[in-house]
């Protein structure tokens, strides 16, 4: 599936998770052929439902781009749509490790922590909390702060984020996945007016 901007994404339950390019990554060259084309395929392969050879795509890719930041984080997609959140949390703590100006691995990292077996809510929110500092702007982080806050009980702190997500969002579109989101259910009422 593809944003508006071009951007694939994955839809992930009621989320839509982004792959960012290296225009986060300064500095960062981008990937040439024929790596180029092993990610395009990958990419291809995970849009049509087969992770497992969106997985095998990227595994021939060579060494040095095993790393790169858009192999890091279509590798996290594969991992999530696999429901590998072990590998899935190892691979975003990479990504914000070498790429920390890129938002989706502060929210790719929080995702994951909030379903391995040693993580929870209180975890993913302790990770992606930082996030909205570097990154106010960005719509995904305060939504997911809303859900993680709601999903806690600390229904003021998820109001809160949920405006800060709709005002920095399209707007409609933000109420619209929102009003869709069981992890917001105690706000639903709420959310039209906001």
């Amino acid at each position: 599936m593809a944003r508006s901007d071009g951007r694939p994404s994955l839809n992930n339950g009621s989320r839509l998770l982004f792959v960012t390019r290296d225009a986060y990554t300064p500095g960062m060259q981008p990937i040439e052929p024929p790596d180029a084309h092993l990610l395009l395929a990958a990419s291809g392969w995970l849009g049509l439902g087969s992770a497992a050879d969106a997985m095998a795509e990227l595994d021939q890719l060579s060494p040095e781009n095993q790393h790169h930041p858009d192999t890091l984080e279509l590798r996290w997609l594969i991992q999530a749509e696999l429901k590998d959140w072990t590998a899935a949390l190892a691979t975003a703590t990479e990504l914000v490790q070498i790429a920390p100006a890129r938002p989706a691995g502060w929210l790719h990292r929080a995702y994951a922590m909030r379903r391995v077996p040693a993580g929870g809510l209180q975890q993913a929110w302790n990770l992606l909390l930082p996030a909205f500092e570097k990154f106010p702007a960005e719509p995904v982080i305060s939504y997911n702060l809303a859900c993680y806050a709601c999903q806690l009980g600390r229904l003021d702190e998820s109001r809160k984020w949920l405006k800060l997500a709709v005002r920095a969002g399209q707007q409609e579109s933000i109420k619209s996945m929102a009003l869709k989101d069981e992890d917001l259910r105690a706000l639903w009422e709420e959310i039209p007016g906001m």
